[in-house]
């Protein structure tokens, strides 16, 4: 075997190695893989709120409400800063909430939409907060008490260091 055709039988061994290689690592690896993790995390985190919550209202709903708790008479476009929705996402929700009586709607300065609890939205938002506890105690069980500390840092660490690459990145205001 002249030295050409052993570095070309060399080159073709490379070559499957590394083929067989990253195989068996695409196999492997979405299991290990943050996006697919968290993507997971989110579909749990999901189905562990409804079933908890016991209430006609999602996970971003309860955020709406929430946040319209803390900051009554706030408009559309801060609310979507805060709860880190586009802003059309944001104004569809808010149509179904007002349509619920769960908020009002009315037009301020520069035709901006500000947003309040209704009573009843209020109402609701009360009725949650032991169901909330509840839910967050049921997602961290399973985690020691450092652990539980731990993730939820890491967790937080991660969305402020990546907040900018989001489509709607969160934009806390100084008041808020």
């Amino acid at each position: 075997m002249g030295m050409s055709t052993k570095r070309k039988q060399d080159d073709k061994n490379a070559v499957q190695t590394a083929a067989a290689t990253a195989e068996e690592n695409l196999m492997l690896d979405l299991y290990e893989q943050p996006g697919h993790l968290i993507r997971r995390a989110q579909q749990i985190a999901v189905s562990m709120f409804r079933e908890t919550m016991d209430a006609e209202i999602t996970p971003v709903q309860f955020a709406i409400l929430r946040m319209l708790k803390e900051s009554p008479g706030i408009d559309q476009v801060t609310l979507a800063g805060l709860v880190a929705l586009d802003k059309s996402t944001t104004a569809d929700i808010a149509v179904r909430l007002e349509k619920r009586g769960l908020i009002y709607r009315e037009l301020g300065a520069r035709r901006q939409r500000c947003l309040s609890l209704t009573p009843e939205g209020e109402s609701t938002l009360i009725s949650t907060v032991t169901s909330v506890h509840l839910l967050r105690d049921r997602m961290l069980s399973s985690l020691l008490p450092v652990e539980q500390k731990e993730f939820i840092r890491l967790l937080k660490k991660f969305v402020q260091i990546n907040n900018a690459q989001s489509r709607a990145p969160l934009q806390r205001s100084p008041e808020v």
